[in-house]
Order: structure tokens, then sequence, then C-alpha cells
């Protein structure tokens, strides 16, 4: 549901940027664009059953935690790099810093609920019906 939630405000706030203010701050509002892809991707990918989907959630929340840390910390060393604030700046200060913690705890979620065993084999999420 919170992933949900952040791809509603990252999508509006990215899309709101892009239209009014691009040429400010291209990279800033293209990487606010970009984590509001990747949170909608994530969040189909974590309700969407079967082996695929969970794979695509892995690779998403991996990429949402590589993406925060990096510009985060470039946002810190070099201000001059991003003029405007974007989802991911100063680690998701913006946002309470909850991009930095979402992806911490989403892998940790999938980690735990992790495909095993036969329904696995079959593509099936573990709790998927049959």
């Amino acid at each position: 549901m919170v992933y949900g939630l952040l791809a509603l405000a990252s999508t509006g706030r990215s899309v709101y940027q892009l239209i009014a203010d691009f040429e400010k701050a291209p990279v800033a509002y293209s990487l606010s664009a970009l984590a509001a892809i990747i949170y909608i991707v994530a969040t189909i990918g974590l309700v969407a059953p079967g082996r695929a989907w969970y794979r695509v959630a892995v690779v998403t929340i991996a990429f949402e935690l590589v993406g925060v840390l990096v510009v985060g910390a470039l946002s810190l060393v070099d201000p001059v790099l991003f003029p405007e604030k974007t989802v991911w700046s100063v680690f998701g200060r913006g946002y309470g810093f909850v991009p930095l913690v979402l992806p911490v705890l989403g892998l940790a979620w999938l980690w735990i609920n992790r495909p095993t065993g036969p329904r696995a084999a079959m593509g099936m999420a573990p709790d998927a019906a049959v």
C-alpha cells in the first residue's frame, strides 16, 4: 500500500515538474520521473502473483535502493548537480525519508515471502490459491 501511495505522489509531482519547470532542472526532474516509474512497476510486482513478478519486484526495489543511495549521496556532496529536489534527493528528505527506508523494508518483505517449494516451481506465489 505504501508503494502505491508513493507511486501516486511521485508520479503527480514529476508530471507537474516536467510540464511546468523542465528547463529549470532537467536531470532532477527526469530522475523524479524515473523514480515514479520504478515505484509503479515495484507496486505491480509486489501485488501480482507469480515468480516473474516477484523477480520484477526484487529488481525494481533493488534499483530503487541504489538510486536513493547514489542520488542521496550526490545531492549532499555536490548540491549543484540537483538544483531542484527529486524524490531521492538527500535520501528522500522531502518525503520523510520514506524513499530510503521503503526499499530496505520491501526487500526484507520479499526475502521473507520468497517463492519456495512446489507452488513456486509452478510459478505461483507462496500464498496464492490453487
